[in-house]
């Protein structure tokens, strides 16, 4: 990827805009409000069909083109100051993805799951093209807490508000609802959150852990990282082997679910990229290589905090 974030933050900041792609469904009339009400700047919605209607305020236009135009217009803004939020059905979200990709918007969140696995694979590389960068499909979004939420991870603002808490740590979460666990347990113990990331739970995402750690080794606010995995996929080992490769500084501290799968060959465990096959892909091969990799493995979810003061010095 090329796409080059903001210095001091991943992905976005309190500038960035939002449009809403598929903003009339009921599920993305939500949490647009619940954006809203955490203060993320939600500008324009899009819904073939329905130009002219307001969802809590926010203006509704036919296509993302006049979208970008208008709130261009309304507020002196630039094209990269965009995101896309994409909750659209699955058969059309590669046609909004491109949408969003041809009018240079450079980060979009895609909500939206079972989009078939060619649609995704072309969106990504199509991105790739473009110098941008896709979050999901299948991820409740990102936050940077008291900056910016994007999506619908953490649910009404409220609820935000006591689970995300602004500090030094990165998450990143193959399970969205996982990546608020998280967040919540630093919260409850003093440590707050620079950047949390639900990557999505589907076999073809846009960005993984791998694609996102460069980004947190560059921000001066992360001083840790925390990941939750799943069974299924190799991001993980190629994670663990970019580590060592590398030798990347940023402490990691990995919490591996789902280690009953490796004892029962071909079971899906939650999401659709949860399926072992063989060996590699499994807790197990994810573990072996983490600690090879020097990597922090919390055996249970209670030890991540302890591992985290361990190298923050607290």
């Amino acid at each position: 990827m090329v796409f080059h974030p903001v210095a001091g933050v991943i992905l976005a900041d309190e500038n960035t805009r939002l449009i809403v792609q598929g903003i009339t469904g009921r599920e993305a009339a939500t949490f647009t409000k619940n954006l809203l009400d955490y203060g993320s700047k939600v500008v324009a919605g899009v819904t073939p069909g329905k130009g002219g209607l307001e969802v809590y305020g926010v203006p509704v236009y036919d296509t993302v083109q006049e979208a970008l135009e208008r709130s261009e217009q309304r507020e002196n803004l630039k094209r990269t100051q965009f995101a896309s939020i994409i909750s659209v059905p699955p058969s059309v979200a590669r046609s909004a993805a491109f949408e969003a990709l041809d009018h240079d918007i450079k980060l979009l969140v895609i909500v939206t799951e079972r989009i078939p696995r060619k649609d995704v694979i072309e969106m990504v590389e199509y991105a790739e093209e473009k110098g941008a960068r896709i979050i999901g499909p299948n991820s409740l979004g990102l936050i940077s807490p008291h900056r910016i939420k994007i999506g619908m991870i953490g649910g009404p603002a409220e609820d935000v508000r006591k689970a995300y808490s602004p500090g030094p740590i990165g998450v990143m979460s193959r399970s969205g609802g996982m990546t608020t666990e998280i967040a919540n347990l630093l919260t409850l113990h003093g440590i707050g959150q620079s950047t949390c990331v639900s990557i999505g739970g589907d076999p073809v995402v846009g960005s993984n852990f791998l694609d996102l750690l460069p980004l947190f080794e560059k921000d001066p606010e992360t001083r840790g990282v925390v990941i939750f995995c799943e069974p299924g996929g190799t991001a993980e080992e190629r994670l663990a082997e970019y580590v060592l490769e590398h030798r990347v500084s940023l402490p990691i501290v990995a919490f591996v679910a789902g280690r009953f799968v490796d004892e029962m060959p071909g079971v899906r465990f939650g999401h659709a990229a949860v399926i072992v096959e063989g060996t590699r892909g499994s807790t197990r091969s994810k573990i072996e290589k983490f600690k090879e990799a020097g990597i922090l493995v919390a055996e249970h979810l209670s030890e991540i905090v302890p591992l985290i003061r361990g190298f923050l010095g607290s």
